[in-house]
């Protein structure tokens, strides 16, 4: 599950925020109408899509709001990932990876056929395979998956508002003469004893863990029980024995998670076991 999230009174606090969301129309002479998108800010695009076109809004929403943003998927590890997410989903019959999933019925609307594609991209590689979060942010609209279409169990399914929150960069982050002087330090990654330099350094997400180590050696360790794959899903940290998401160490190494407290570390997974498509 990862480290637990910071809230807010405006909604939980997600940082370096990919999305792709489902708008929803809520005008009476466009009834039904619904909207893909990409964004790192949705609270900033879903008034960009009500302000109109002049506003930074999309010309297929323009004049024909209000607008609802009703669920968003996030967790992306960058924006291409998500944008090829965004394409997908916009059109399915023009994806490969989603060719199977039936044209949209004449009866059925055009909600549905979207959770309906959406239901079949999350248990479809590469995308199974991801850290995502499901957030229906407006939960009366909130409808359960089809019951052989469940995501992944590594993927949250919640509820409720979001605000996104930009991480400062690398360079900006190292402020103190400690951070200079660590940076000075020759690290030894635990597996194959080479030296390691920061682009490419893993750490445990538990604070206190000494887990220092290149990014494919982790890997390969994560994977040694799945070699199929490439990227790992989840893995146990071989010093503090710590389960967690793959997904969530990427985050830790771009710069997010800087201001948990110690008794947020890490949530573990091994109350369940992680679902992994193949």
């Amino acid at each position: 599950m990862g480290p637990k999230a910071q809230k807010t009174l405006n909604g939980e606090v997600v940082e370096s925020f990919y999305g792709v969301y489902l708008l929803l129309c809520a005008n009476p002479h466009f009834k039904g109408r619904t909207y893909i998108g990409f964004t790192v800010d949705p609270n900033r695009r879903i008034q960009q899509h009500n302000l109109g076109k002049e506003k930074g809004g999309a010309w297929r929403t323009h004049n024909k709001g209000p607008w609802n943003m009703v669920l968003t998927i996030h967790g992306f590890p960058n924006e291409i990932s998500a944008l090829r997410f965004e394409w997908a989903w916009q059109h399915p019959q023009r994806s490969r990876r989603l060719r199977h999933v039936p044209k949209k019925k004449p009866k059925e609307s055009a909600y549905d056929f979207a959770l309906r594609v959406v239901s079949e991209m999350l248990c479809v590689g590469p995308w199974c395979r991801l850290p995502l979060t499901i957030r229906w942010l407006l939960p009366d609209h909130a409808k359960e998956f089809p019951v052989e279409r469940k995501p992944p169990l590594h993927m949250a399914i919640t509820s409720g508002p979001v605000v996104s929150k930009k991480i400062p960069s690398k360079n900006k982050a190292k402020e103190t003469d400690e951070d200079l002087f660590d940076d000075c330090m020759t690290v030894t990654c635990h597996f194959c004893r080479e030296q390691c330099n920061e682009d490419d350094l893993m750490k445990c997400l538990v604070r206190d863990c000494s887990l220092e180590a290149h990014s494919i050696c982790l890997a390969k360790h994560f994977l040694s029980d799945d070699p199929s794959h490439i990227v790992p899903v989840s893995g146990s940290c071989p010093i503090c024995d710590a389960n967690v998401l793959w997904g969530d160490l990427v985050r830790k190494k771009n710069g997010c998670y800087q201001q948990l407290g110690e008794e947020q570390d890490v949530c573990s997974l091994s109350d369940y076991e992680v679902e992994i498509c193949t």
